[in-house]
């Protein structure tokens, strides 16, 4: 396998740290400008929600999945016939189908409205419902790759 298959494992791990990194800490940043009502700090935070999510979420999940396949390739390892890859493979495509059909959606709707009120003006009703459904799936979207480290790391069979 050699130093291609180190210098791809190298690259799928750099990938996790960056995806669960950013997932983790945006969520929390998040909740936390939410938290203290003020406007203008919510519009920040929202739009770095939603920019953050597009450079560093996808970029890393992108870098992720490119040098997981390629380490598989080079290992001649079947992904969808080991089940430590399965698993992982699965909890990772339903966590990219939460962030893709739910919470991107609500990001992009929350982004909007959150330029309408940055200078001041009040926060709708809706955007709260909004954020508590964001928590809701995107906790759910996080819990799934964490469940995918431990089956990457263990490998139970």
């Amino acid at each position: 396998m050699g130093n291609a298959f180190l210098l791809f494992k190298i690259l799928h791990i750099f990938g996790v740290v960056i995806f669960l990194g950013n997932i983790i800490i945006t969520g929390w940043w998040k909740v936390m400008a939410d938290r203290t009502g003020n406007a203008s700090v919510i519009a920040f935070a929202q739009r770095q929600v939603t920019l953050t999510d597009f450079v560093f979420t996808a970029g890393g999940a992108t870098l992720l999945l490119a040098a997981g396949i390629s380490d598989a390739a080079i290992a001649h390892m079947d992904i969808w016939g080991t089940s430590w890859l399965e698993w992982g493979s699965g909890l990772f495509i339903a966590s990219g189908v939460i962030w893709v059909t739910v919470l991107i959606p609500l990001q992009i709707v929350q982004a909007r409205m959150a330029r309408r009120f940055a200078a001041g003006g009040a926060i709708p009703a809706r955007y709260w419902l909004l954020g508590k459904l964001w928590v809701g799936f995107g906790t759910l979207a996080t819990v799934l790759p964490l469940f995918n480290l431990y089956w990457m790391v263990v490998r139970p069979n």
